[in-house]
């Protein structure tokens, strides 16, 4: 592959047919066809474009509704997008399963982010304190004019702390500014705060007549709000009679099921390795919520693994409790989210899913999100324990094995009556295929 200058200014049709005439036959070919991707509506597909840099033609995802969620007694269709054939159905079936039991009970137990400014200062740790103490509030008042409208909606910044860090790291303090930011996620507001407070606290000190001329100089290294948010979290639970559990395949009785799924749930509180997987199958749902409503799915992905190892080990964001004869399945976890601006604003189908949720409000949104992770926990933890993962994924993955072999419907039909009974593998599919072509 060459290198190349001014890529940024050629048009799209020349950055692919640069592209392709650096590869060789079918690569070639493939990039040449990207523009068969492109929308057919010029301006909607002038906005997708400027969603990004560079943008060659849409890279396509499964948008899926999962229906039957019942939360705090309001049943909802929840828009997925994913591209792993097994997450929509688990979600589904988590979904059916717990509203014929009283449905997910959600609470958003906080709702404040975090925006630092980083900066280095040499002097009087005492006298810094004391300035800051003293003009704390004539630097809200500076940035009034930033917050005004966030004030209006019942937000804005509700904590401003000077932290002392030297201990780590040489003459290095934080401002520490929490924020509630309504149904915006945050980030633009929080940043534009940080920078014009950065300003204001520089030049007050340089100003303050107490401080040695060595002392004046502030060294801001950077302004930039936290993902991580574990003071903006959301509760999900489920829970139910053991009994009223059902049973399960292999003759599981629902004790035997409750106290095995306990267990395994437990080995991913105490097991790093087991934990990971775990979470992933939570963030399965949840990261399918957050694409399809325009939120940021790498922000949400880095505060809950952030969080599950909150305590110095990494651990399971769910839990089981059996009490008595109940069964209770709960999940905490942190969810920064918005409904208002970016790109759940600008995105059509984001407009669409926040539309079939019927406009919640971000927290609504978070709970929504929590529900959708719990039941995607549920239903990766009871094949675990019952039939295996394998079982049910791979029936879910036989059409895209199919599909890599160009099955007709009539063979993808065949296919799938065959292997109704019979566990599915891509050697199988093959081989089956081979057979009924002779």
């Amino acid at each position: 592959m060459k290198t190349v200058t001014g890529f940024s200014k050629m048009t799209k049709a020349e950055k692919i047919e640069w592209l392709a005439e650096q590869l060789e036959g079918e690569s070639g070919k493939l990039v040449r066809n990207l523009p068969t991707f492109w929308h057919s509506d010029k301006a909607l597909q002038k906005r997708f474009d400027e969603f990004s840099e560079n943008t060659l033609t849409n890279y396509d995802l499964p948008f899926g509704i999962a229906p039957n969620f019942l939360i705090n007694g309001k049943v909802y269709s929840v828009p997925m997008v994913i591209e792993e054939s097994s997450v929509v159905a688990a979600a589904s079936l988590g979904a059916k399963f717990w509203l014929e039991r009283g449905g997910f009970r959600t609470r958003v137990l906080a709702t404040s982010k975090v925006g630092q400014i980083h900066f280095q200062w040499q002097g009087s740790k005492d006298k810094l304190k004391a300035h800051f103490s003293e003009v704390r509030g004539d630097l809200l008042k500076a940035v009034a004019h930033l917050t005004r409208n966030m004030d209006l909606r019942g937000g804005g910044i509700t904590g401003l702390e000077l932290v002392d860090m030297t201990e780590q790291l040489e003459n290095y303090y934080q401002l520490k500014l929490q924020a509630e930011t309504c149904n915006a996620m945050g980030a633009n507001f929080i940043n534009s705060v940080l920078e014009e407070l950065a300003t204001v606290f520089r030049a007050g000190v340089e100003a303050d007549e107490r401080f040695e001329a060595a002392e004046k100089k502030v060294h801001v290294i950077m302004c930039i709000l936290s993902n991580y948010t574990p003071d903006c979290v959301v509760e999900a639970s489920v829970e139910c009679p053991i009994d009223e559990l059902g049973d399960f395949p292999g003759g599981l009785s629902a004790q035997e099921f409750a106290e095995k799924f306990a267990t395994a749930v437990r080995i991913a509180e105490i097991d790093p390795n087991r934990a990971v997987t775990h979470n992933k199958g939570i963030m399965n749902g949840i990261d399918a919520v957050v694409i399809a409503t325009g939120n940021d799915f790498r922000a949400i992905e880095a505060c809950a693994h952030a969080y599950a190892a909150r305590d110095g080990q990494y651990r399971s964001l769910s839990s089981v409790t059996l009490t008595g004869d109940k069964f209770r399945f709960s999940l905490r976890v942190p969810l920064a989210v918005g409904t208002v601006g970016g790109l759940t604003s600008l995105h059509p189908l984001a407009r669409t899913s926040l539309a079939v949720l019927e406009n919640p409000t971000a927290p609504e949104l978070m709970q929504v999100m929590a529900a959708v992770g719990l039941a995607q926990n549920f239903g990766a933890v009871k094949s675990l324990v019952t039939t295996g993962i394998q079982k049910g994924h791979m029936k879910l993955h036989l059409l895209n094995i199919l599909n890599q072999f160009e099955a007709t419907p009539e063979e993808i039909e065949k296919a799938k009556a065959h292997f109704s009974d019979k566990v599915v593998s891509f050697t199988g599919a093959r081989d089956f295929l081979k057979t009924m072509r002779g």
